[in-house]
């Protein structure tokens, strides 16, 4: 009787180091976050998707868009990745990052694209709003708008916001420019 209380003591030492130095990640507890951005995802089957930092806003079949301000259960995070679930848990995203190309850790990045707090696209003009509905930027948004639209730009094509042109993969062979006037308004997207 005690040779089989201590194999099932050491079986259960087993499990805890496993979970504890093998197994990924896993928050202790979910965080909520609310996007400030769209999120342009991909799935194969509607429920499970992939995103990246690198904003892939035209990735082909299958593109999803999570609209700003929809909530964001994280429910993993590590150095290069993080998942999140929406639409009270029925869809989920890996949202696949690179440190080094972004020049900021994974909890810098989630503070630039979410908020702990419920987010609006209250004072985004009427056209901002168009382009933020569609996934797309169109010639005169705003800075603003055409982030809400597009999502954060990824810092390696896009190294500052002050930028006269932010660069946007389209997929991973492409890119999109989107060019601003000295107003801070899109002139010209190409």
């Amino acid at each position: 009787m005690m040779h089989l209380n201590l194999k099932k003591t050491s079986l259960f030492i087993l499990f805890l180091v496993f979970c504890v130095f093998i197994a990924q990640p896993v928050l202790a507890k979910d965080e909520i976050r609310y996007s400030k951005y769209n999120i342009h995802t991909q799935s194969k089957d509607g429920k499970n998707a992939k995103a990246s930092y690198a904003n892939y806003t035209r990735p082909g079949e299958g593109h999803i868009i999570v609209p700003a301000g929809t909530k964001l259960v994280i429910t993993r995070k590590s150095r290069k990745r993080f998942t999140f679930t929406y639409d009270d848990g029925a869809k989920k995203v890996v949202f696949e990052f690179h440190q080094p190309r972004m020049g900021m850790d994974v909890d810098e990045y989630l503070d630039k694209i979410s908020s702990a707090e419920p987010t609006t696209l209250d004072g985004l003009s009427k056209l901002d709003r168009k382009g933020v509905e569609q996934g797309v930027a169109l010639v005169g948004m705003s800075r603003k708008g055409v982030m809400a639209a597009l999502g954060y730009p990824a810092t390696h094509r896009t190294p500052s916001l002050e930028a006269t042109t932010w660069v946007y993969w389209a997929n991973r062979f492409k890119t999109v420019g989107v060019d601003f006037d000295d107003s801070g308004k899109v002139k010209a997207i190409r």
